[in-house]
């Protein structure tokens, strides 16, 4: 079995959840099985390495699972990327849309520098709404997003569209609901 089978199989699909008519792609499977998380975190670090990047971001919280040993394999500095009110001192902030109402994520003001290039990470990426405002946070800062890079890729909902120009990879893609 190839190691991307072995992902597949490692991610539970659970119909109805968090509500009626929506299939979560549950990545804990993955978590617990080192071949899987493995495969995740030497797939990013040679997607990371070809983009000379000096930063790597994780989106709270699934997305900090894969961002953190990734950021310390490659030796780079992690920035966290929040929800409102989660950090202490001075942030940037980004306030976005979801389907059921309006969300705002953060990072510190000390961790981005102006001109830094950085990879933002999630588990998985479906309408692209957080990554999008990742972005902003980034720009506000004087930073460049080169790659958004997911786990789970849920391409039937568009985010590519939505986060061009900026180019979007995943590991693994399910296109359909």
């Amino acid at each position: 079995m190839s190691s991307l089978e072995i992902l597949d199989k490692s991610i539970r699909r659970i119909p109805n959840f968090p509500k009626p008519g929506i299939l979560f792609y549950d990545i804990t499977g993955v978590i617990i099985n080192p071949i899987a998380f493995n495969y995740c975190l030497d797939r990013m670090a040679e997607i990371c390495k070809e983009l000379k990047i000096d930063a790597i971001s994780g989106i709270e919280s699934r997305g900090f699972l894969f961002a953190a040993p990734l950021a310390a394999r490659l030796q780079l500095p992690l920035i966290l990327i929040r929800k409102k009110g989660k950090l202490p001192g001075k942030t940037y902030s980004c306030k976005y849309s979801l389907e059921y109402g309006i969300a705002e994520i953060e990072a510190h003001i000390d961790d981005i520098k102006q001109g830094q290039r950085v990879v933002v990470i999630d588990d998985l990426i479906a309408t692209g709404g957080t990554l999008k405002a990742a972005k902003t946070i980034f720009e506000q800062a004087g930073a460049t997003v080169v790659e958004f890079l997911g786990v789970v890729g849920l391409p039937f909902l568009n985010y590519k569209e939505a986060l061009e120009p900026t180019p979007v990879r995943t590991l693994i893609n399910y296109d359909c609901e």
